[in-house]
């Protein structure tokens, strides 16, 4: 059985999009993934299929319905559908390398997309949607949020990116960011590759790479050296 994502949107025409192509675009004419989308629309209120109101309290912009994404969610997600329901959002807890990988191994995941000033807070609660971020900053909607996260995902699953341990020595993996990488030509504008890389020297390969992930790590993103012991095979 394939890994099914299933996507909530105003503009189902946005997917799949740029995994379409490449390695995720090859596993999806292989079937050993799938996308298909719901219109949000067609569930809206009225002729005009309404999606949205005003705030209430006041404030710009409009909101999201939530009997109207209640209706999306029920059926596109019956209570048997064993595939965890997202909310991409601003709000919501920062993707993680680990949550993709718990993602990646499920069945697939329903992910909903907002657009305008947010969607009503009681939708989330009532259909138990996880609120999911990919950064600290704005975007139209959540439809470029979704094709991140299925891009994270769908090249975990088996077989997509060909090699068996491409996906385990990367940035986040291991806790720390990936070591830097060089391949030919040896000299480029003057600089030659670290000669430790050329050397066949594995275990002095494996120290060097340890020692510049946590060297990096430290320099760029110090927050995610909390918990990491900075001795551990490392500099």
């Amino acid at each position: 059985m394939s890994w099914k994502a299933t996507v909530l949107t105003l503009y189902p025409e946005m997917f799949p999009g740029p995994l379409g192509v490449s390695l995720a675009g090859k596993a999806l004419d292989a079937g050993t993934w799938a996308c298909e989308t719901v219109q949000i629309r067609e569930f809206g209120i009225g002729r005009h299929r309404t999606v949205d109101d005003t705030p209430s309290g006041g404030g710009p912009g409009m909101v999201m319905r939530a009997d109207v994404l209640a209706a999306t969610i029920d059926a596109a997600s019956p209570e048997d559908d064993p595939r965890p329901r997202l909310v991409m959002t601003p709000r919501g807890r920062p993707l993680t390398q680990e949550r993709v990988r718990e993602l990646s191994a499920g069945p697939g995941v329903v992910v909903l997309c907002g657009r305008f000033e947010g969607i009503d807070e009681r939708v989330i609660a009532a259909r138990g949607l996880e609120e999911v971020s990919i950064g600290d900053f704005i975007l139209s909607g959540g439809e470029v949020g979704a094709l991140v996260l299925l891009d994270a995902c769908v090249r975990l699953l088996p077989g997509v990116m060909g090699a068996e341990h491409s996906g385990h020595d990367e940035s986040f993996e291991a806790g720390l960011l990936e070591y830097p990488q060089y391949t030919r030509p040896q000299t480029f504008e003057g600089v030659e590759i670290p000669g430790v890389l050329t050397s066949g020297d594995h275990g002095a390969v494996e120290k060097w790479r340890r020692a510049r992930s946590l060297e990096d790590t430290r320099e760029r993103r110090p927050d995610l050296l909390d918990g990491i012991d900075p001795g551990k095979g490392g500099d």
